[in-house]
């Protein structure tokens, strides 16, 4: 019997039983590193240069990989305090059909980078094996690893972390990262790196936004990992920790390795990758990435649970077949920009969240706010509109800075923006029922 068939552990919508908790510090730190390194953000990476230094783009990656990773750590400490997933705890927020929306927009955004995180990691995978074996089929890739991040997805977050994480998970890691930084002190002039200047084609305020855009872009998924842990302080410690350690590390060795190509900087930079210590470090680095598919896809069969009462580990099968054949047919350059587009509503939406938890409920969710109908726990019925005003000015302005103030960076003006109003609202008219 998997521990995801434990439907009082696992249901989305009732909090985790006390003896489920049993994630530690560590365990949310080899988490929270582990889906903080990623193919994905090395080439995030390499995108902050040319048109910044190096040493201007390390300095938008620790601006924008602190607040991120401490956002991130706050969002997973909602979890940890209701022992709900991520759409159980905005429903005290945004009221239950309210909290909906974000399911729907949630499970959109999980299934593409569901599917680009795949296509990713085959495309790496096609690289190692052409240039060792000259084996090519991609194809065959595709079907590899969304089969093993479906595994995953089955087995649930408890058996990941204590199976894998655990005992050597975390070591590979760390090795990989650990090969490919020495390979890259070893092999180029870093001094030479840090004297070119940046052409401006990027501001410092578009880097840090590049930056930020990686961690925030986990905030709808933290706490469906969250509700397990044994505490909320080493929840917040150990996610913070792990993924600003994991985020500035690897988004440096982008903008490093890239800086120091020249030509097409997507192939250069996954070649480079691939030949660094014969490509063993790359290797270690793709058999990690296969958590990120894992965890898109566990939270998008979790929101689809809140609001069909299905099985999880039924709806795991389901998105790991949909997300496996997205990859394989679906192509995915122009998709991108729509992901950037859907995955943009979720840090306004997490201002208003932060603030109504921490401040205005002062982290309390009162048990006579909640009902048992049929087995389900339920906060509150209809949509909660001040929440949803600040969420709409918080997307407001994001696309106001984005258009007219681009070199300012919209991301955190619009959580500024989100937060400030809903607090306002709420004084005015007193937090949702």
């Amino acid at each position: 019997m998997t521990e995801i068939s434990d439907q009082d552990a696992y249901d989305p919508l009732v909090p985790v039983p006390e003896n489920k908790r049993t994630l530690t510090l560590r365990d949310a730190f080899s988490l929270w590193f582990s889906l903080g390194i990623g193919l994905l953000v090395l080439q995030a990476g390499a995108y902050l240069v040319p048109g910044l230094s190096l040493a201007e783009g390390l300095l938008a990656i620790i601006i924008g990989s602190v607040a991120g990773a401490v956002l991130l750590g706050l969002a997973g400490v909602v979890g940890a305090d209701t022992g709900l997933s991520t759409i159980g705890s905005l429903r005290p927020t945004l009221g239950v059909r309210g909290a909906s929306v974000a399911a729907i927009l949630n499970i959109i955004q999980l299934v593409g980078w569901g599917a680009f995180e795949i296509i990713a990691m085959r495309d790496a995978a096609n690289t190692l094996s052409t240039n060792a074996f000259h084996f090519t089929w991609p194809v065959l890739w595709t079907l590899v690893f969304g089969l093993a991040a479906t595994g995953l997805a089955f087995l649930g977050p408890l058996s990941f972390v204590r199976r894998f994480l655990r005992h050597w998970g975390i070591w590979l890691l760390l090795a990989g990262a650990a090969w490919m930084t020495y390979a890259l002190l070893a092999d180029h002039n870093l001094a030479e790196a840090f004297a070119r200047k940046g052409d401006g084609s990027m501001s410092l305020g578009g880097g840090i936004d590049l930056v930020i855009a990686m961690p925030l872009s986990w905030l709808p998924l933290i706490a469906d990992y969250a509700r397990f842990g044994k505490s909320p302080g080493a929840v917040f410690k150990g996610s913070t920790l792990g993924y600003l350690l994991a985020n500035i590390w690897f988004f440096a060795l982008g903008a490093a390795y890239a800086l120091m190509a020249v030509g097409n900087p997507d192939q250069l930079l996954l070649s480079a990758l691939a030949t660094t210590g014969g490509g063993l470090a790359l290797l270690l680095i793709l058999i990690d990435e296969t958590d990120n598919v894992f965890a898109d896809i566990f939270s998008a069969a979790t929101s689809l649970g809140s609001l069909l009462h299905f099985r999880i580990r039924h709806l795991v099968i389901g998105f790991g077949v949909l997300c496996t054949g997205i990859a394989l047919f679906v192509p995915m350059a122009e998709f991108m920009s729509f992901l950037y587009m859907i995955g943009s509503v979720f840090t306004p939406l997490y201002g208003v969240l932060l603030v109504d938890h921490f401040l205005i409920r002062k982290r309390q969710v009162s048990m006579l706010d909640i009902s048992r109908i049929s087995g389900v726990y339920r906060f509150s019925y209809g949509v909660h509109v001040s929440a949803f005003a600040a969420w709409a000015a918080g997307i407001a302005t994001y696309y106001y800075v984005l258009s007219l103030l681009p070199a300012l960076g919209a991301t955190l003006p619009a959580f500024f923006i989100s937060a400030v109003t809903y607090w306002a609202l709420a004084r005015m008219f007193g937090k949702p029922a």
